[in-house]
């Protein structure tokens, strides 16, 4: 009796196994349950659909890219032509104000008061005309 005990233990060993591999078949991988998956399996898209539109999809992304790095670019741009005309105007003031000072500085007057303490006077006495006679040889 003992080795019909081991032949049935044997034969529910058999069938257990034989259940075990049949519901160890692979299941279908269960989505999450969310807005776009409903919106793919259930919706006006299938997923056939949403695969052949993906190149059309990454075409959009790098057109968005790249109109975010034009206009990053382009608001740099005017900051750096702001600062550059800020930058001329100072110029141009501090051009015209050594401008005004030189024409104040070049007068007669101050010309005299600077030469005046180098030791150099005006001459009150207008200037001579000097003529040389040349000799009829």
């Amino acid at each position: 009796m003992s080795n019909r005990l081991r032949t049935e233990i044997l034969e529910e060993e058999e069938e257990a196994a034989k259940q075990l591999v049949v519901e160890e078949k692979p299941r279908k991988k269960e989505l999450p349950d969310n807005l776009l998956t409903r919106f793919l399996t259930k919706g006006v898209i299938s997923t056939d659909d949403a695969t052949r539109a993906l190149p059309f999809i990454l075409y959009l992304a790098m057109l968005g890219m790249f109109y975010i790095a034009n206009r990053h670019l382009s608001e740099n741009n005017i900051r750096e032509l702001d600062k550059v005309s800020k930058e001329v105007k100072e110029l141009s003031w501090e051009y015209k104000s050594t401008k005004a000072d030189l024409a104040f500085k070049s007068t007669l007057t101050e010309v005299a008061k600077r030469a005046d303490t180098l030791g150099l006077r005006e001459s009150n006495e207008p200037p001579q005309k000097i003529t040389v006679k040349e000799d009829a040889q």
